[in-house]
């Protein structure tokens, strides 16, 4: 389920972005969303953050994830780079991932899942092979969306282990509205320094606001965060190599775009890569879903 909403953000920022530009768009999703999240919270009387470290840690996420990783990514294919490529660099983040998890959380990989990890690699570039053909150049791509896209994947990953390490102790629903609050602001300040801020309010756009603040924000980016909590980080994060794959498959459905041969047979080897990865991380976490539940309601 993470994989196939997740995998719909490059559909949400195709349609969304000839409506808004990228930041602008941005601010308003997250202010929605905290907004609904804040409501969620109170209905469900989850309890807030206590004291200013839980506040200023989820606010830090908040902005490397939602700030850092989505601005970077709707940046970067709204000045030119193109979905194929930004999708490339972004799978990335399970290689970045791994090197940092053994410092970082003390989580230790087997031959067995770094060959996992090696092979969900050579899986999504054969997904994205098809289309990076097609676009010319790597000399082409704008330096600043290079440089954009870069930034959310070292935001991503580096969110990806703040919340593996320290997102527990923080009830999941008041913690991500704080999260997207912390975003909104500096979302908000890069669109009133660098943008016009214009809202083309089509049927399209609004659409595409609503999947984007439902389907991503609030349903994958909970997913996320409750499989960070039973699960490794190496693992969740593994699971990115799935994303291009079903986007393809997204694209084909809804755009009529052409599945090459080889794009079928790199979702074979990033399952395969995915399962390696992930098959001790799910012996070695015994983690039971009453025991996260409970965390939660504690917290």
């Amino acid at each position: 389920m993470f994989v196939l909403l997740w995998s719909t953000g490059f559909v949400g920022a195709r349609y969304g972005l000839p409506y808004a530009p990228p930041f602008t768009l941005l601010a308003l999703r997250m202010v929605i969303a905290a907004a609904a999240l804040a409501v969620m919270a109170a209905i469900a009387r989850s309890a807030w953050p206590r004291g200013t470290d839980a506040y200023r840690l989820s606010s830090v996420i908040g902005v490397l994830l939602h700030a850092g990783y989505l601005g970077g990514v709707f940046y970067a294919i709204s000045v030119g780079l193109p979905v194929s490529v930004t999708a490339l660099v972004v799978c990335l983040q399970p290689v970045v991932v791994a090197v940092l998890a053994g410092p970082a959380l003390d989580e230790r990989l087997i031959p067995r899942q770094w060959a996992g990890i090696a092979l969900g690699l050579v899986g999504a570039l054969l997904v994205l092979t098809p289309g990076l053909l097609k676009q010319g150049s790597p000399g082409a791509y704008p330096p600043a969306a290079v440089v954009a896209v870069l930034i959310a994947l070292g935001s991503a990953a580096a969110a990806t282990l703040l919340q593996k390490r320290h997102g527990a102790g923080i009830a999941m629903l008041p913690g991500t509205a704080v999260q997207y609050a912390a975003a909104a602001v500096v979302l908000g300040a890069l669109a009133l320094a660098t943008e016009d801020i214009t809202i083309d309010w089509t049927p399209a756009f609004i659409g595409a606001m609503a999947w984007l603040i439902v389907a991503l924000s609030i349903g994958a980016v909970l997913i996320m965060f409750w499989l960070l909590r039973v699960g490794t980080a190496t693992g969740v994060s593994s699971l990115y190599y799935l994303v291009p794959p079903v986007t393809l498959f997204e694209a084909y459905l809804l755009f009529g775009e052409r599945l090459p041969p080889l794009a079928l047979a790199g979702f074979g080897l990033a399952t395969i890569g995915v399962a390696l990865v992930r098959q001790k991380a799910a012996a070695g976490n015994a983690t039971s879903d009453d025991e996260a539940i409970a965390t939660d309601t504690t917290a």
